[in-house]
């Protein structure tokens, strides 16, 4: 499946102006503002707090007005699995592949080797794009079926990848309890987790492609 419940724990500090919110609603809010959109190492793209199963006994330490509690929960994450088939959007064509996005997802790529083939790589159609020379048996040769950015495509997950901190200060991925990394230049950014996919069967690539098939 694309998205997986999981059980998670943290430590939740709620302000003094939020003791007296109804119910959950103050720590569901402070568990959404956390993680929405977070990637846990091992774990997935967290998208929205599912529900709260226990609430443990609050503390106040010294110096520190706040409420802390350890809290378990259950959270709706962004992980498909191994040969799970998904639909995307070509978000770009360059030499290192196809780069899908899910909309909420874009750190998707297809290799080369993992194109139908023969492909090849032109940048002189003023879209970058990867061809398939696709052989329809016909003396006229083989057919040209480009893949440019904004095409809808039907591709394979074959891998998936994470990345640790790095000394040099590249992407960190979160863990629970631990205080958010400071932001990096876009330059320098490497994804703590991405997905590398596959076209290279029947039935994959672009929808139009299969689409009276």
């Amino acid at each position: 499946a694309m998205f997986l419940l999981c059980e998670l724990k943290d430590i939740v500090a709620l302000a003094p102006e939020k003791f007296g919110s109804p119910g959950l609603e103050a720590y569901e809010q402070a568990l959404n503002e956390k993680l929405s959109n977070l990637v846990l190492h091992k774990v997935g793209l967290c998208c929205a707090l599912w529900d709260i199963l226990q609430v443990d006994e609050a503390h106040v330490f010294p110096g520190d007005a706040r409420s802390h509690s350890q809290v378990r929960f259950r959270y709706v994450v962004f992980r498909p699995s191994l040969e799970e088939v998904l639909v995307g959007t070509v978000r770009k064509c360059d030499t290192d592949g196809v780069h899908v996005s899910l909309g909420f997802f874009d750190d998707i790529l297809i290799p080369p080797d993992q194109l139908q083939h023969p492909s090849r790589f032109e940048n002189s159609r003023g879209e970058p794009a990867w061809v398939w020379a696709y052989d329809t048996g016909a003396d006229t040769g083989p057919h040209q079926l480009p893949m440019e950015r904004g095409d809808r495509l039907r591709f394979r997950i074959v891998e998936e990848l994470w990345r640790d901190v790095l000394p040099g200060g590249k992407q960190q991925p979160q863990q629970l309890g631990q205080q958010p990394a400071a932001p990096l230049d876009e330059a320098a950014r490497l994804p703590p987790y991405s997905l590398l996919g596959s076209v290279n069967e029947p039935g994959l690539g672009l929808l139009d492609w299969w689409s009276d098939a």
